[in-house]
């Protein structure tokens, strides 16, 4: 049985302050110890969160990583070897915002991978489609098309160490979800096609939903037979409402 998982991206939000009372909150609620918790701070809070989550079962990822993995000239980069040094155990790949804010293409994301990888990271591998592509009947081959840049590059095998995250376009930050059968749909092709190249592969890869998700809605989609937890925006800055996410996974 695949073991739930639920991450909070705060993407470019928080101060100090503001994040040691998120934590203090956070690490007085009772989270569940069947469901992994990972947080995934800005840059700049990473070690001053990493310090004071150190005692709970929370742990930290980056929310992106250089293409090379080694040290070197990259000004404003940091790689996945530096973030892992730090206390860093995961790390976003290719998220919606880096691709369309960022460019970022499959290759590189292909690449970004590889070095969480080699790293000693968990990739967490983010898909999904834009508005336009689901009205167009694309949103299956737009998600198979980003899972495949990294699975075909690399073989089947780089999943069992790795997480993906389907986070429809359309639905983050916009207020809007998917519907649990919605979600639930791509999250089972996601499944199936990994499993034309290995059944134990896909049967024990952890595929999370992100997408406006709330302690209102989360109990349902988790319930879903493919969806493994959830990777969560804006939801996660409130320690409360996260902690009713974790919770609602853990059953």
């Amino acid at each position: 049985m695949r073991r739930p998982l639920v991450a909070g991206n705060w993407k470019m939000h928080g101060t100090c302050a503001s994040i040691k009372q998120l934590l203090t909150e956070l690490t007085e609620q009772a989270l569940p110890l069947s469901v992994d918790v990972a947080v995934f701070p800005s840059l700049i809070h990473l070690q001053t969160v990493g310090a004071q989550v150190a005692s709970s079962n929370i742990v930290i990822g980056a929310q992106d990583c250089a293409v090379q993995l080694e040290e070197g000239a990259l000004t404003g980069e940091t790689s996945a070897l530096q973030l892992k040094d730090i206390g860093c155990s995961m790390v976003l790949i290719g998220h919606s915002e880096r691709r369309q804010l960022q460019d970022e293409t499959d290759r590189v994301i292909c690449r970004k991978f590889i070095a969480a990888q080699a790293a000693g990271l968990t990739p967490v591998l983010c898909v999904g489609e834009t508005l336009e592509e689901r009205e167009a009947g694309q949103a299956q081959a737009t998600v198979q098309r980003q899972v495949d840049a990294v699975l075909l590059e690399l073989g089947v095998d780089v999943l069992k160490n790795a997480v993906i995250a389907y986070e429809p376009v359309w639905a983050i930050g916009t207020g809007l979800t998917a519907t649990p059968e919605q979600a639930q749909e791509i999250h089972a092709q996601i499944r199936a096609h990994v499993a034309k190249y290995s059944a134990s592969v896909a049967q024990g890869l952890r595929i999370l939903y992100g997408g406006s998700v709330k302690a209102a809605n989360a109990a349902e989609l988790f319930a879903q037979a493919d969806i493994d937890g959830g990777l969560v925006g804006g939801a996660s800055l409130n320690a409360k409402e996260f902690g009713a996410i974790c919770r609602a996974a853990g059953n």
